[in-house]
Protein backbone atom coordinates (compact mmCIF):
# COMPACT_ATOMS: atom_id res chain seq x y z
CA UNK A 1 0.00 0.00 0.00
CA UNK A 2 2.60 2.23 0.69
CA UNK A 3 3.23 2.65 -3.21
CA UNK A 4 0.01 4.40 -3.66
CA UNK A 5 0.19 8.25 -3.32
CA UNK A 6 -3.69 8.47 -1.72
CA UNK A 7 -3.84 12.26 -1.72
CA UNK A 8 -2.51 12.56 -6.00
CA UNK A 9 -4.99 10.03 -6.50
CA UNK A 10 -7.29 11.20 -4.46
CA UNK A 11 -7.54 14.56 -6.23
CA UNK A 12 -7.65 12.98 -9.71
CA UNK A 13 -10.77 11.44 -8.33
CA UNK A 14 -12.18 15.05 -7.51
CA UNK A 15 -10.53 17.01 -10.40
CA UNK A 16 -12.08 14.01 -13.14
CA UNK A 17 -15.83 14.22 -10.87
CA UNK A 18 -15.49 17.91 -11.71
CA UNK A 19 -15.47 18.11 -15.21
CA UNK A 20 -18.04 15.24 -15.33
CA UNK A 21 -20.10 17.85 -13.32
CA UNK A 22 -19.31 20.76 -15.30
CA UNK A 23 -20.44 18.98 -18.71
CA UNK A 24 -23.59 16.96 -16.83
CA UNK A 25 -24.58 20.80 -15.94
CA UNK A 26 -26.13 19.75 -12.23
CA UNK A 27 -27.61 22.89 -11.45
CA UNK A 28 -29.66 22.62 -14.69
CA UNK A 29 -30.22 18.73 -13.81
CA UNK A 30 -31.58 19.75 -10.40
CA UNK A 31 -33.57 22.54 -12.49
CA UNK A 32 -35.31 19.74 -14.76
CA UNK A 33 -35.93 17.24 -11.65
CA UNK A 34 -37.79 20.49 -9.97
CA UNK A 35 -39.93 21.10 -12.97
CA UNK A 36 -40.66 17.31 -13.39
CA UNK A 37 -41.51 16.75 -9.59
CA UNK A 38 -43.97 19.54 -9.71
CA UNK A 39 -45.73 18.17 -12.95
CA UNK A 40 -45.61 14.88 -11.58
CA UNK A 41 -47.50 15.77 -8.31
CA UNK A 42 -50.32 17.60 -10.27
CA UNK A 43 -53.69 15.81 -8.97
CA UNK A 44 -54.60 15.26 -12.55
CA UNK A 45 -51.43 14.22 -13.78
CA UNK A 46 -53.01 10.22 -14.66
CA UNK A 47 -56.11 11.78 -16.82
CA UNK A 48 -53.53 11.58 -19.25
CA UNK A 49 -52.08 8.04 -19.13
CA UNK A 50 -49.31 8.69 -22.14
CA UNK A 51 -47.86 12.03 -21.03
CA UNK A 52 -47.96 10.53 -17.14
CA UNK A 53 -45.78 7.40 -18.22
CA UNK A 54 -43.50 10.21 -19.84
CA UNK A 55 -43.15 12.90 -16.77
CA UNK A 56 -42.40 10.00 -14.61
CA UNK A 57 -39.71 8.33 -16.53
CA UNK A 58 -37.86 11.49 -17.62
CA UNK A 59 -38.26 12.35 -13.52
CA UNK A 60 -36.74 8.79 -12.77
CA UNK A 61 -33.86 9.16 -15.47
CA UNK A 62 -32.41 12.54 -14.42
CA UNK A 63 -32.77 11.53 -10.13
CA UNK A 64 -31.48 8.38 -11.54
CA UNK A 65 -28.24 10.70 -13.08
CA UNK A 66 -28.08 13.56 -10.29
CA UNK A 67 -27.45 10.55 -8.07
CA UNK A 68 -24.85 8.78 -9.86
CA UNK A 69 -23.05 11.98 -9.59
CA UNK A 70 -23.67 12.82 -5.90
CA UNK A 71 -23.10 9.29 -4.64
CA UNK A 72 -19.69 9.19 -6.59
CA UNK A 73 -19.03 12.55 -4.59
CA UNK A 74 -19.88 11.07 -1.32
CA UNK A 75 -17.43 7.83 -2.16
CA UNK A 76 -14.49 9.96 -2.52
CA UNK A 77 -15.12 11.69 0.86
CA UNK A 78 -15.57 8.27 2.72
CA UNK A 79 -12.26 7.23 0.40
CA UNK A 80 -10.57 10.29 1.77
CA UNK A 81 -11.79 9.10 5.40
CA UNK A 82 -10.94 5.59 5.29
CA UNK A 83 -7.17 6.36 3.92
CA UNK A 84 -7.25 9.14 7.17
CA UNK A 85 -7.79 6.58 9.38
CA UNK A 86 -5.48 3.69 7.97
CA UNK A 87 -2.54 6.17 8.16
CA UNK A 88 -3.15 7.27 11.13
CA UNK A 89 -3.45 4.06 12.75
CA UNK A 90 -1.22 2.07 10.68
CA UNK A 91 -4.28 -0.16 10.11
CA UNK A 92 -2.87 -2.39 6.68
CA UNK A 93 -6.92 -3.73 6.11
CA UNK A 94 -8.13 -0.30 6.15
CA UNK A 95 -5.54 0.52 3.25
CA UNK A 96 -6.18 -2.33 1.40
CA UNK A 97 -10.07 -1.83 1.45
CA UNK A 98 -9.23 2.14 0.36
CA UNK A 99 -7.22 0.67 -2.29
CA UNK A 100 -10.04 -1.80 -4.22
CA UNK A 101 -12.42 1.33 -3.43
CA UNK A 102 -9.98 3.60 -4.95
CA UNK A 103 -10.24 1.33 -8.57
CA UNK A 104 -14.27 0.96 -8.05
CA UNK A 105 -14.61 4.52 -7.59
CA UNK A 106 -11.93 5.42 -11.20
CA UNK A 107 -14.21 2.67 -12.97
CA UNK A 108 -17.38 3.91 -11.84
CA UNK A 109 -15.84 7.61 -13.12
CA UNK A 110 -14.80 6.02 -16.32
CA UNK A 111 -18.36 4.60 -17.12
CA UNK A 112 -19.71 8.05 -16.11
CA UNK A 113 -16.82 10.12 -18.54
CA UNK A 114 -18.37 7.71 -21.28
CA UNK A 115 -21.71 9.36 -21.17
CA UNK A 116 -20.39 12.58 -21.46
CA UNK A 117 -19.38 11.93 -24.89
CA UNK A 118 -22.42 11.12 -25.68
CA UNK A 119 -23.50 14.82 -27.35
CA UNK A 120 -24.91 13.86 -30.48
CA UNK A 121 -28.61 15.38 -31.26
CA UNK A 122 -30.33 12.01 -30.70
CA UNK A 123 -27.88 10.52 -28.42
CA UNK A 124 -30.12 10.86 -25.03
CA UNK A 125 -33.21 9.15 -26.70
CA UNK A 126 -34.43 5.41 -26.30
CA UNK A 127 -33.14 3.50 -29.13
CA UNK A 128 -34.86 0.87 -31.49
CA UNK A 129 -32.46 -1.91 -32.77
CA UNK A 130 -32.77 -4.19 -35.67
CA UNK A 131 -30.83 -7.45 -36.13
CA UNK A 132 -30.85 -9.11 -39.78
CA UNK A 133 -29.05 -12.43 -40.65
CA UNK A 134 -27.21 -11.80 -43.85
CA UNK A 135 -24.32 -13.85 -45.80
CA UNK A 136 -24.69 -17.26 -44.35
CA UNK A 137 -27.54 -19.26 -44.67
CA UNK A 138 -28.75 -21.27 -41.59
CA UNK A 139 -26.09 -19.72 -39.56
CA UNK A 140 -26.24 -16.31 -40.40
CA UNK A 141 -29.92 -16.81 -38.45
CA UNK A 142 -28.94 -18.69 -35.68
CA UNK A 143 -26.22 -15.50 -35.39
CA UNK A 144 -28.72 -13.07 -35.71
CA UNK A 145 -30.44 -15.24 -32.78
CA UNK A 146 -27.07 -14.96 -30.68
CA UNK A 147 -26.67 -11.48 -30.83
CA UNK A 148 -30.44 -10.42 -30.13
CA UNK A 149 -29.46 -12.51 -26.45
CA UNK A 150 -26.07 -10.57 -26.42
CA UNK A 151 -28.07 -7.17 -26.39
CA UNK A 152 -31.38 -8.40 -24.24
CA UNK A 153 -29.00 -9.81 -21.71
CA UNK A 154 -26.25 -6.52 -22.05
CA UNK A 155 -29.55 -4.60 -21.32
CA UNK A 156 -30.67 -6.63 -18.81
CA UNK A 157 -27.63 -6.41 -16.78
CA UNK A 158 -27.39 -2.46 -16.83
CA UNK A 159 -31.11 -2.77 -15.50
CA UNK A 160 -32.73 -1.46 -18.64
CA UNK A 161 -35.85 -2.04 -20.39
CA UNK A 162 -35.77 -4.10 -23.27
CA UNK A 163 -39.48 -4.58 -25.41
CA UNK A 164 -39.18 -7.51 -28.28
CA UNK A 165 -41.17 -5.45 -31.01
CA UNK A 166 -40.81 -8.15 -33.76
CA UNK A 167 -39.33 -11.43 -34.60
CA UNK A 168 -39.59 -13.14 -38.15
CA UNK A 169 -37.83 -16.72 -37.80
CA UNK A 170 -36.12 -18.78 -39.97
CA UNK A 171 -37.22 -22.10 -41.47
CA UNK A 172 -34.33 -24.65 -39.51
CA UNK A 173 -33.64 -22.33 -37.02
CA UNK A 174 -32.36 -19.04 -35.57
CA UNK A 175 -34.13 -15.62 -37.03
CA UNK A 176 -34.38 -13.61 -40.26
CA UNK A 177 -34.68 -10.38 -38.60
CA UNK A 178 -35.63 -8.89 -35.18
CA UNK A 179 -36.22 -5.63 -33.78
CA UNK A 180 -36.68 -4.50 -30.10
CA UNK A 181 -36.82 -1.19 -28.30
CA UNK A 182 -34.11 -0.27 -25.42
CA UNK A 183 -35.43 2.32 -22.88
CA UNK A 184 -33.04 4.12 -20.89
CA UNK A 185 -31.44 7.62 -20.95
CA UNK A 186 -28.49 8.05 -23.78
CA UNK A 187 -29.75 4.35 -25.22
CA UNK A 188 -29.18 5.61 -28.95
CA UNK A 189 -25.90 7.58 -28.11
CA UNK A 190 -24.50 4.29 -26.31
CA UNK A 191 -26.10 1.51 -28.53
CA UNK A 192 -25.65 3.64 -32.34
CA UNK A 193 -21.77 2.54 -32.19
CA UNK A 194 -23.18 -1.24 -32.52
CA UNK A 195 -24.18 -0.55 -35.80
CA UNK A 196 -23.09 -2.12 -38.47
CA UNK A 197 -22.09 -6.44 -40.14
CA UNK A 198 -20.97 -8.32 -37.38
CA UNK A 199 -19.30 -11.67 -38.90
CA UNK A 200 -18.90 -15.19 -37.20
CA UNK A 201 -16.46 -17.90 -37.86
CA UNK A 202 -16.52 -21.36 -36.04
CA UNK A 203 -17.51 -24.83 -37.23
CA UNK A 204 -20.98 -25.07 -38.21
CA UNK A 205 -23.91 -27.11 -35.47
CA UNK A 206 -25.62 -27.51 -39.25
CA UNK A 207 -23.07 -28.75 -40.91
CA UNK A 208 -22.74 -32.91 -40.67
CA UNK A 209 -19.18 -32.79 -42.11
CA UNK A 210 -18.06 -29.90 -39.29
CA UNK A 211 -16.99 -27.77 -41.30
CA UNK A 212 -15.51 -23.81 -41.01
CA UNK A 213 -18.57 -21.51 -41.56
CA UNK A 214 -18.52 -17.84 -41.73
CA UNK A 215 -21.90 -15.92 -42.04
CA UNK A 216 -23.12 -12.51 -41.13
CA UNK A 217 -25.80 -10.40 -39.48
CA UNK A 218 -26.53 -6.55 -39.48
CA UNK A 219 -27.43 -4.37 -36.41
CA UNK A 220 -29.52 -1.15 -37.36
CA UNK A 221 -29.97 1.24 -34.53
CA UNK A 222 -32.18 4.10 -34.74
CA UNK A 223 -33.51 6.46 -31.67
CA UNK A 224 -37.15 6.36 -30.87
CA UNK A 225 -39.32 9.58 -31.81
CA UNK A 226 -41.13 11.56 -29.15
CA UNK A 227 -44.17 13.34 -28.90
CA UNK A 228 -42.24 16.67 -29.71
CA UNK A 229 -41.18 15.37 -33.27
CA UNK A 230 -43.26 16.08 -36.01
CA UNK A 231 -43.54 14.09 -38.36
CA UNK A 232 -46.64 13.45 -40.46
CA UNK A 233 -47.13 10.48 -42.27
CA UNK A 234 -50.28 10.70 -44.83
CA UNK A 235 -52.43 7.72 -45.17
CA UNK A 236 -52.11 7.58 -48.80
CA UNK A 237 -48.53 7.25 -48.47
CA UNK A 238 -48.80 3.92 -45.82
CA UNK A 239 -49.63 0.62 -47.24
CA UNK A 240 -50.43 -1.40 -44.40
CA UNK A 241 -50.64 -5.23 -44.80
CA UNK A 242 -52.25 -7.96 -41.69
CA UNK A 243 -51.26 -11.45 -41.28
CA UNK A 244 -50.95 -14.18 -38.34
CA UNK A 245 -48.69 -13.62 -36.05
CA UNK A 246 -46.53 -17.14 -36.00
CA UNK A 247 -43.52 -18.41 -33.88
CA UNK A 248 -40.27 -20.64 -34.79
CA UNK A 249 -41.02 -23.56 -36.93
CA UNK A 250 -43.98 -21.53 -38.85
CA UNK A 251 -46.35 -22.35 -35.33
CA UNK A 252 -49.07 -19.74 -35.02
CA UNK A 253 -48.53 -17.76 -32.11
CA UNK A 254 -52.45 -16.95 -32.20
CA UNK A 255 -55.53 -17.37 -34.41
CA UNK A 256 -56.05 -13.85 -35.35
CA UNK A 257 -54.75 -11.96 -37.81
CA UNK A 258 -52.88 -9.48 -35.31
CA UNK A 259 -49.69 -8.73 -36.92
CA UNK A 260 -48.94 -5.78 -38.81
CA UNK A 261 -46.39 -4.72 -41.94
CA UNK A 262 -46.51 -1.22 -42.62
CA UNK A 263 -44.99 -0.32 -46.14
CA UNK A 264 -43.97 3.45 -46.63
CA UNK A 265 -44.71 4.13 -50.39
CA UNK A 266 -42.58 6.87 -51.53
CA UNK A 267 -39.15 5.35 -49.58
CA UNK A 268 -39.67 1.83 -49.68
CA UNK A 269 -39.36 1.47 -45.85
CA UNK A 270 -40.76 -1.94 -44.65
CA UNK A 271 -41.40 -2.12 -40.49
CA UNK A 272 -43.27 -5.35 -39.38
CA UNK A 273 -44.74 -5.41 -35.57
CA UNK A 274 -46.10 -9.19 -34.09
CA UNK A 275 -45.43 -8.96 -30.73
CA UNK A 276 -47.79 -7.15 -29.11
CA UNK A 277 -51.44 -8.80 -28.54
CA UNK A 278 -53.61 -6.60 -30.66
CA UNK A 279 -53.63 -5.71 -34.43
CA UNK A 280 -54.44 -1.89 -32.74
CA UNK A 281 -50.92 -1.82 -30.38
CA UNK A 282 -49.22 -3.85 -33.11
CA UNK A 283 -49.98 -1.03 -35.45
CA UNK A 284 -48.78 1.66 -33.33
CA UNK A 285 -45.85 0.02 -32.78
CA UNK A 286 -44.80 -0.45 -36.29
CA UNK A 287 -45.98 3.68 -36.79
CA UNK A 288 -43.46 4.60 -34.02
CA UNK A 289 -41.20 3.09 -35.72
CA UNK A 290 -41.82 4.23 -39.62
CA UNK A 291 -41.86 7.83 -37.94
CA UNK A 292 -38.70 6.79 -36.25
CA UNK A 293 -37.05 5.96 -39.00
CA UNK A 294 -38.74 8.74 -41.51
CA UNK A 295 -37.47 11.21 -39.00
CA UNK A 296 -33.94 10.12 -39.45
CA UNK A 297 -34.14 9.77 -42.92
CA UNK A 298 -34.98 13.76 -43.19
CA UNK A 299 -32.66 15.11 -40.64
CA UNK A 300 -29.97 13.35 -42.98
CA UNK A 301 -31.56 14.93 -45.97
CA UNK A 302 -31.20 18.33 -44.41
CA UNK A 303 -28.04 17.93 -43.51
CA UNK A 304 -25.59 16.16 -45.83
CA UNK A 305 -22.97 15.83 -43.36
CA UNK A 306 -24.60 13.97 -41.20
CA UNK A 307 -24.41 10.38 -41.95
CA UNK A 308 -26.67 7.56 -42.10
CA UNK A 309 -27.03 6.58 -37.92
CA UNK A 310 -28.35 3.51 -38.83
CA UNK A 311 -25.79 2.98 -41.80
CA UNK A 312 -26.11 1.26 -45.11
CA UNK A 313 -25.50 -2.37 -44.01
CA UNK A 314 -24.73 -4.80 -46.24
CA UNK A 315 -23.71 -7.72 -44.13
CA UNK A 316 -21.50 -9.20 -46.19
CA UNK A 317 -17.36 -9.85 -46.84
CA UNK A 318 -15.46 -6.23 -46.85
CA UNK A 319 -18.36 -4.52 -44.69
CA UNK A 320 -18.06 -6.39 -41.08
CA UNK A 321 -16.71 -4.02 -38.00
CA UNK A 322 -16.39 -6.51 -35.62
CA UNK A 323 -15.28 -10.35 -35.86
CA UNK A 324 -16.44 -13.37 -33.22
CA UNK A 325 -14.31 -16.32 -33.91
CA UNK A 326 -15.41 -19.69 -32.03
CA UNK A 327 -12.76 -21.75 -34.66
CA UNK A 328 -9.58 -22.04 -34.59
CA UNK A 329 -9.23 -20.03 -31.49
CA UNK A 330 -11.33 -17.77 -29.00
CA UNK A 331 -11.39 -13.94 -30.05
CA UNK A 332 -13.81 -11.10 -30.40
CA UNK A 333 -12.34 -8.07 -32.16
CA UNK A 334 -13.96 -4.35 -33.10
CA UNK A 335 -11.93 -3.68 -36.72
CA UNK A 336 -12.52 0.19 -35.86
CA UNK A 337 -11.09 0.77 -32.21
CA UNK A 338 -8.84 -2.79 -32.62
CA UNK A 339 -10.62 -3.69 -29.12
CA UNK A 340 -10.70 -7.53 -28.50
CA UNK A 341 -11.01 -10.15 -26.09
CA UNK A 342 -10.22 -13.45 -25.79
CA UNK A 343 -13.57 -14.55 -23.77
CA UNK A 344 -15.77 -14.90 -27.02
CA UNK A 345 -18.67 -16.59 -24.63
CA UNK A 346 -18.89 -13.78 -22.23
CA UNK A 347 -18.95 -11.08 -24.69
CA UNK A 348 -21.86 -13.19 -26.56
CA UNK A 349 -23.24 -13.75 -23.15
CA UNK A 350 -23.51 -9.62 -22.71
CA UNK A 351 -20.09 -8.43 -22.02
CA UNK A 352 -20.23 -5.52 -23.96
CA UNK A 353 -19.51 -2.31 -22.21
CA UNK A 354 -15.72 -2.78 -23.11
CA UNK A 355 -16.14 -2.94 -27.10
CA UNK A 356 -19.02 -0.26 -26.52
CA UNK A 357 -16.66 2.19 -24.30
CA UNK A 358 -14.02 1.88 -26.74
CA UNK A 359 -16.51 2.66 -29.57
CA UNK A 360 -17.79 6.12 -27.85
CA UNK A 361 -14.30 6.81 -27.62
CA UNK A 362 -13.28 6.49 -30.83
CA UNK A 363 -16.63 8.10 -32.42
CA UNK A 364 -15.26 11.28 -30.24
CA UNK A 365 -11.88 11.32 -31.55
CA UNK A 366 -11.66 14.54 -34.24
CA UNK A 367 -11.55 13.21 -37.43
CA UNK A 368 -8.51 14.08 -40.00
CA UNK A 369 -11.05 14.62 -42.79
Amino acid sequence: MADTDFPAEIRELRATLESIEAVTDVPALKKTIAELSEQASAPDLWDDTENAQEVTSRLSHAQAQLDRVSKLSERIDDLEVLVELGEDEEDEDSLQEAQKELKAIRKALESLEIVTLLSGEYDERDAVVTIRAGAGGVDAADFAEMLLRMYTRWADNRGWDVKVLDTSYAEEAGLKSATFEVKAPYAFGTLSVEAGTHRLVRISPFDNQGRRQTSFAAVEVIPLIETTDTIEIPESELKIDVFRSSGPGGQSVNTTDSAVRMTHIPTGIVVSMQNEKSQIQNRAAALRVMQSRLLLLKKEQEDKEKKALAGDIKASWGDQMRSYVLHPYQMVKDLRTEHEVGNAASVLDGDLDGFIDAGIRWRSQPSDA
